[in-house]
Protein backbone atom coordinates (compact mmCIF):
# COMPACT_ATOMS: atom_id res chain seq x y z
CA UNK A 1 0.00 0.00 0.00
CA UNK A 2 1.49 3.35 -0.99
CA UNK A 3 1.41 6.15 1.50
CA UNK A 4 3.08 9.50 1.48
CA UNK A 5 2.75 13.24 1.44
CA UNK A 6 0.18 14.21 -1.13
CA UNK A 7 0.73 17.97 -1.30
CA UNK A 8 -1.13 20.57 0.72
CA UNK A 9 -3.55 18.02 2.14
CA UNK A 10 -0.77 16.30 4.09
CA UNK A 11 -0.66 12.55 4.58
CA UNK A 12 -2.57 10.67 1.88
CA UNK A 13 -3.42 7.01 1.40
CA UNK A 14 -3.37 5.60 -2.11
CA UNK A 15 -6.66 4.43 -3.59
CA UNK A 16 -7.36 0.79 -2.81
CA UNK A 17 -9.03 -1.67 -5.15
CA UNK A 18 -12.56 -2.67 -4.21
CA UNK A 19 -12.89 -5.86 -2.18
CA UNK A 20 -16.57 -6.54 -2.87
CA UNK A 21 -15.71 -9.98 -4.20
CA UNK A 22 -13.40 -10.96 -1.30
CA UNK A 23 -15.84 -13.45 0.26
CA UNK A 24 -16.27 -15.21 -3.08
CA UNK A 25 -12.52 -15.15 -3.76
CA UNK A 26 -11.74 -16.73 -0.39
CA UNK A 27 -14.51 -19.32 -0.81
CA UNK A 28 -12.96 -20.37 -4.10
CA UNK A 29 -9.36 -20.18 -2.90
CA UNK A 30 -9.53 -21.93 0.48
CA UNK A 31 -8.84 -25.68 0.55
CA UNK A 32 -11.83 -28.00 0.80
CA UNK A 33 -12.26 -29.42 4.26
CA UNK A 34 -10.88 -26.51 6.26
CA UNK A 35 -14.32 -25.23 7.29
CA UNK A 36 -17.80 -26.75 7.48
CA UNK A 37 -19.34 -23.77 5.64
CA UNK A 38 -18.26 -20.67 3.77
CA UNK A 39 -16.13 -18.49 6.06
CA UNK A 40 -17.33 -15.11 7.28
CA UNK A 41 -15.22 -12.51 5.45
CA UNK A 42 -15.25 -8.97 6.85
CA UNK A 43 -13.52 -6.14 4.98
CA UNK A 44 -12.55 -2.62 6.00
CA UNK A 45 -9.97 -0.14 4.67
CA UNK A 46 -6.99 -1.84 6.33
CA UNK A 47 -7.85 -5.47 6.83
CA UNK A 48 -9.73 -8.50 5.58
CA UNK A 49 -10.78 -10.85 8.39
CA UNK A 50 -11.54 -14.48 7.47
CA UNK A 51 -13.25 -16.57 10.19
CA UNK A 52 -14.31 -20.14 9.47
CA UNK A 53 -16.22 -22.77 11.42
CA UNK A 54 -14.28 -25.97 12.14
CA UNK A 55 -15.84 -29.45 12.15
CA UNK A 56 -17.60 -30.35 15.41
CA UNK A 57 -15.76 -32.21 18.13
CA UNK A 58 -16.63 -35.82 18.81
CA UNK A 59 -16.90 -37.32 22.26
CA UNK A 60 -18.42 -36.45 25.59
CA UNK A 61 -17.23 -33.73 27.95
CA UNK A 62 -17.84 -33.58 31.69
CA UNK A 63 -18.64 -29.85 31.70
CA UNK A 64 -18.57 -26.63 29.67
CA UNK A 65 -15.03 -25.82 30.80
CA UNK A 66 -13.73 -29.12 29.45
CA UNK A 67 -15.57 -28.60 26.15
CA UNK A 68 -14.19 -25.05 25.85
CA UNK A 69 -10.66 -26.34 26.48
CA UNK A 70 -11.09 -28.98 23.77
CA UNK A 71 -12.47 -26.39 21.33
CA UNK A 72 -9.55 -24.06 22.04
CA UNK A 73 -7.11 -26.94 21.54
CA UNK A 74 -8.66 -27.88 18.20
CA UNK A 75 -8.50 -24.24 17.03
CA UNK A 76 -4.85 -24.13 18.09
CA UNK A 77 -4.16 -27.32 16.11
CA UNK A 78 -5.90 -25.86 13.04
CA UNK A 79 -3.81 -22.70 13.36
CA UNK A 80 -0.52 -24.62 13.46
CA UNK A 81 -1.39 -27.16 10.75
CA UNK A 82 -2.58 -24.54 8.26
CA UNK A 83 -0.01 -21.83 8.98
CA UNK A 84 2.09 -22.13 5.79
CA UNK A 85 -0.93 -22.37 3.51
CA UNK A 86 -2.71 -19.49 5.26
CA UNK A 87 0.40 -17.34 4.80
CA UNK A 88 0.45 -18.09 1.05
CA UNK A 89 -3.30 -17.39 0.66
CA UNK A 90 -2.92 -14.16 2.65
CA UNK A 91 0.02 -13.11 0.46
CA UNK A 92 -2.09 -13.59 -2.67
CA UNK A 93 -5.08 -11.74 -1.18
CA UNK A 94 -2.89 -8.88 0.07
CA UNK A 95 -1.51 -8.47 -3.45
CA UNK A 96 -5.02 -8.56 -4.95
CA UNK A 97 -6.80 -6.27 -2.42
CA UNK A 98 -3.90 -4.27 -0.91
CA UNK A 99 -5.11 -5.01 2.61
CA UNK A 100 -3.68 -7.19 5.35
CA UNK A 101 -5.42 -10.52 5.93
CA UNK A 102 -6.30 -11.75 9.41
CA UNK A 103 -7.57 -15.19 10.31
CA UNK A 104 -9.81 -16.74 12.91
CA UNK A 105 -11.65 -19.95 13.66
CA UNK A 106 -14.88 -20.83 15.43
CA UNK A 107 -15.81 -24.13 17.02
CA UNK A 108 -18.87 -24.58 19.20
CA UNK A 109 -18.97 -21.65 21.62
CA UNK A 110 -15.30 -20.73 21.10
CA UNK A 111 -13.99 -18.22 18.58
CA UNK A 112 -10.35 -17.19 18.36
CA UNK A 113 -8.82 -14.58 16.07
CA UNK A 114 -5.15 -14.69 15.14
CA UNK A 115 -2.88 -12.40 13.13
CA UNK A 116 -5.30 -9.46 13.45
CA UNK A 117 -4.22 -5.84 13.05
CA UNK A 118 -4.47 -3.17 15.65
CA UNK A 119 -4.68 0.09 13.73
CA UNK A 120 -4.01 3.44 15.43
CA UNK A 121 -7.04 5.73 15.52
CA UNK A 122 -6.08 7.89 18.50
CA UNK A 123 -5.82 4.49 20.16
CA UNK A 124 -5.39 0.99 18.81
CA UNK A 125 -8.68 -0.43 17.59
CA UNK A 126 -9.48 -3.80 16.10
CA UNK A 127 -11.63 -4.22 13.00
CA UNK A 128 -15.09 -4.31 14.68
CA UNK A 129 -14.37 -0.98 16.44
CA UNK A 130 -12.98 0.59 13.24
CA UNK A 131 -16.10 -0.52 11.36
CA UNK A 132 -18.28 1.38 13.86
CA UNK A 133 -16.26 4.56 13.23
CA UNK A 134 -16.33 4.04 9.45
CA UNK A 135 -20.13 3.64 9.54
CA UNK A 136 -20.47 7.00 11.31
CA UNK A 137 -18.17 8.67 8.77
CA UNK A 138 -19.94 7.06 5.79
CA UNK A 139 -23.31 8.20 7.13
CA UNK A 140 -22.09 11.79 7.51
CA UNK A 141 -22.47 11.79 11.28
CA UNK A 142 -18.75 12.58 11.61
CA UNK A 143 -16.10 13.97 9.24
CA UNK A 144 -13.30 11.65 10.37
CA UNK A 145 -12.58 8.59 12.49
CA UNK A 146 -11.30 10.82 15.30
CA UNK A 147 -14.49 12.88 15.31
CA UNK A 148 -16.54 9.67 15.17
CA UNK A 149 -14.58 8.29 18.13
CA UNK A 150 -15.26 11.40 20.21
CA UNK A 151 -18.93 11.25 19.25
CA UNK A 152 -19.14 7.54 20.15
CA UNK A 153 -17.48 8.04 23.53
CA UNK A 154 -20.20 10.55 24.46
CA UNK A 155 -22.85 7.94 23.65
CA UNK A 156 -21.37 4.99 25.53
CA UNK A 157 -24.08 3.04 27.28
CA UNK A 158 -26.94 4.46 25.18
CA UNK A 159 -28.12 1.61 22.94
CA UNK A 160 -25.32 2.10 20.40
CA UNK A 161 -25.82 -1.31 18.80
CA UNK A 162 -29.51 -0.72 18.11
CA UNK A 163 -28.89 2.74 16.69
CA UNK A 164 -26.02 1.61 14.42
CA UNK A 165 -28.15 -1.25 13.06
CA UNK A 166 -30.92 1.23 12.27
CA UNK A 167 -28.40 3.61 10.67
CA UNK A 168 -26.98 0.86 8.42
CA UNK A 169 -30.51 -0.16 7.41
CA UNK A 170 -31.35 3.47 6.58
CA UNK A 171 -28.16 3.82 4.50
CA UNK A 172 -29.08 0.66 2.59
CA UNK A 173 -32.57 2.03 1.99
CA UNK A 174 -31.10 5.31 0.67
CA UNK A 175 -28.84 3.34 -1.71
CA UNK A 176 -31.86 1.33 -2.89
CA UNK A 177 -33.86 4.51 -3.53
CA UNK A 178 -30.95 6.09 -5.43
CA UNK A 179 -30.76 2.99 -7.65
CA UNK A 180 -34.50 3.29 -8.42
CA UNK A 181 -34.18 6.94 -9.45
CA UNK A 182 -34.11 8.17 -13.04
CA UNK A 183 -31.04 7.63 -15.19
CA UNK A 184 -29.81 11.13 -16.05
CA UNK A 185 -27.11 10.08 -18.51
Amino acid sequence: MRRGWGGRGGWQQAEQPPADDAAAWFSGRLPDGWFTEAPVVTVDREEILVVGTLPALEGEFTDDAERAAAESGRISRFREQTRDERIEIARQAEHRYRRKVAWGARLGGTEELFTTLSVPVMTRLRQPERMVLDTLVAAGVARSRSEALAWAVRLVGEHADTWLTELRAAMTRVDDLRAQGPDLT
